[in-house]
């Protein structure tokens, strides 16, 4: 059973988790379009959900005194309303024309805000519900919301820890949520079950190695971390859309 195992998807996992650590957005926005490469779309729906459970209950036990409880209403309750809604739609949507189009504005979007270093985006109710909304939907169609709610979050500029914390105890509620949707919908397939394991053990590591690294990155470069990891999550699911 072992060696229907690949090695490298699961190298490309922990890469994945670390990074999405860092950024501060979760490992799916790298995940999705690299396991993309080895599975078929619904299957890295369903590995993804299961997958990110386990790496944001790290992220949470980690970073936990960082939560914001107002953000976590604002931003998570949307989400998990939309996440229902947006995976609902995958048995029916081709999501080809919606990938490009996530693409365009995460590089429009994480552009604005390199290019505009001085812009901050209060973290006001309205603001914070449509980042809401927008992450959670994305995350159930497409299975990577994360860097939605990540422009989102950096924009209000928080705090590292509190954009870690809060964003990983909404992206366990979404994940939660999308999990079950998925698995009455047929994408957590037997056969791949294998992988579990070995996800949630990575989940686990790639969270402490993402938290260590952060002890050596200014607050102020931070947020330019976060946005150019955005950007070249844009640029890199927009290559593969193209390719496909």
């Amino acid at each position: 059973m072992l060696e229907k195992i690949s090695v490298l998807f699961l190298l490309f996992a922990v890469v994945a988790e670390i990074i999405g650590t860092i950024g501060g957005f979760g490992s799916s926005v790298f995940f999705v379009p690299l396991a993309s490469f080895f599975f078929d779309f619904q299957t890295v729906l369903g590995l993804t959900a299961v997958f990110h459970l386990s790496s944001n209950l790290s992220k949470i036990a980690l970073f936990r005194k960082g939560l914001d409880k107002k953000l976590l209403l604002y931003i998570g309750l949307p989400s998990v309303i939309f996440v229902i809604i947006g995976g609902i739609l995958t048995s029916y949507l081709d999501t080809t024309i919606l990938k490009i189009i996530l693409a365009l504005f995460l590089v429009g979007f994480s552009l604005l805000f390199l290019i505009k270093k001085k812009l901050v985006i209060k973290p006001e109710p309205k603001e914070s519900i449509i980042g809401g909304c927008l992450s959670g939907f994305t995350a159930g169609l497409l299975g990577t919301g994360g860097a939605i709610r990540g422009i989102t979050m950096a924009a209000f500029n928080l705090e590292k820890s509190v954009f870690i914390a809060t964003s990983a105890t909404i992206d366990f509620a979404i994940d939660f949520t999308r999990t079950i949707v998925y698995f009455k919908n047929g994408f957590i397939h037997q056969h791949d079950l294998i992988y579990i394991p070995f996800l949630f053990v990575i989940g686990l590591i790639g969270t402490y190695i993402g938290k260590y690294i952060l002890q050596f990155i200014p607050q102020n470069k931070f947020k330019q971390i976060s946005l150019v990891l955005i950007f070249l999550i844009g640029i890199v699911m927009g290559i593969q859309t193209f390719i496909n």
